[in-house]
């Protein structure tokens, strides 16, 4: 019987009802590059949750959201500022960088998020034509660590952005389990708390691919269009991935399926307390467990069931749940540990 991976929630399938909505998609023709019902009636779906006067638009990854919707605030002599730990820092190659030619300015994390106070030290380079000059912040929710910024921390960023000319971005690969951790809607910590661009992720939580990048002011995606097909990503049969996000946003689905990868994750985190040798480093808000566990542990243990190391000198491992997980694949896994640990 194949296993359940924890090493990430990528690695989860397609939820039914998303495939089904691919499915009705593929059955007659219908006119490419957004021109669609399909396309049309996801726009008014997210509108009708996060407000009508923003702008959608629909790409095919999580990187491409990104460096797209900043793209279009961010000029190559600016700065964005994020947690070292950031994606756009670690694990998405230099997209940034390469794409926009701005500067990344990263701040250390404990827990994966950064504060206002973090960042008044940056602000004295404003106006100094020596400096790449701040623009944007960058969070990301749920962070890299699994953690959750509240409304209020999310409304602080904001503001501080605001107030020194800057604007506020939110990688949300996972933010339908931020949402269902703090029991909020998407509008209260996005558009409601000052964010200004929203890459909304779904893959992570269901969805085969695609991400939607929304603006809440839609001075500030003007040429949008025109970046979204320089940078590649205006996909012809774009019914395909705009009709996942009427399913996935439809009778609650995002939520039931991040309120499953959270719920696991808890269930995982009371069956790992009672190993000695194993200790979680990071407070469990999501679907994210980050344990230290013995060094000489790691390699036995991911023979059996491959996960990813998150801190190879620290021993700090990564286990992630998705919306597929059970306690009876988290039974077998403890079991596999239970073979290895005290």
């Amino acid at each position: 019987m194949p296993k359940r991976s924890f090493a990430s929630d990528n690695n989860s399938g397609i939820d039914k009802k998303i495939m089904k909505a691919i499915e009705r998609a593929n059955k007659s023709d219908h006119i490419a590059y957004g021109d669609d019902p399909f396309t049309e009636r996801a726009i008014k779906k997210i509108k009708s949750l996060l407000g009508e006067d923003i702008d959608i638009y629909f790409v095919l990854t999580g990187t491409a959201a990104n460096v797209i919707g900043l793209k279009n605030v961010v000029r190559s002599f600016n700065t964005i500022f994020c947690s070292e730990l950031a994606h756009i820092n670690v694990d998405e190659t230099g997209a940034v960088e390469n794409n926009i030619g701005c500067n990344l300015q990263t701040v250390p994390t404990e827990n994966g998020k950064i504060y206002p106070e973090q960042l008044k030290k940056f602000m004295h380079i404003k106006g100094v034509q020596h400096h790449s000059q701040p623009k944007a912040i960058s969070i990301s929710q749920t962070t890299e660590l699994g953690t959750v910024y509240t409304p209020e921390e999310i409304q602080n960023l904001a503001d501080f952005a605001h107030k020194n000319d800057m604007y506020l971005h939110m990688d949300g690969a996972r933010i339908s389990n931020a949402a269902a951790s703090i029991n909020c809607n998407f509008k209260k910590i996005t558009k409601d708390a000052g964010v200004d661009i929203l890459s909304f992720g779904g893959t992570k939580n269901g969805m085969l691919c695609g991400e939607a990048i929304i603006f809440f002011d839609k001075v500030l995606s003007k040429n949008c269009k025109y970046i979204r097909k320089e940078s590649l990503n205006l996909f012809s049969k774009m019914r395909y991935l705009s009709t996942q996000f009427i399913e996935f946003l439809s009778h609650d689905l995002w939520y039931k399926n991040a309120k499953n990868a959270n719920e696991m994750a808890q269930y995982m985190k009371k069956k790992l307390e009672n190993f000695n040798e194993i200790e979680i480093v990071q407070e469990v808000q999501a679907n994210a467990i980050f344990a230290k566990i013995p060094k000489d542990k790691i390699e036995p243990l991911q023979k059996e069931h491959f996960f990813y190391i998150w801190d190879e000198k620290e021993g700090i491992v990564r286990w992630m749940c998705s919306f597929e997980t059970t306690e009876k694949d988290i039974d077998h896994f403890v079991k596999i540990l239970d073979r290895h640990l005290d």
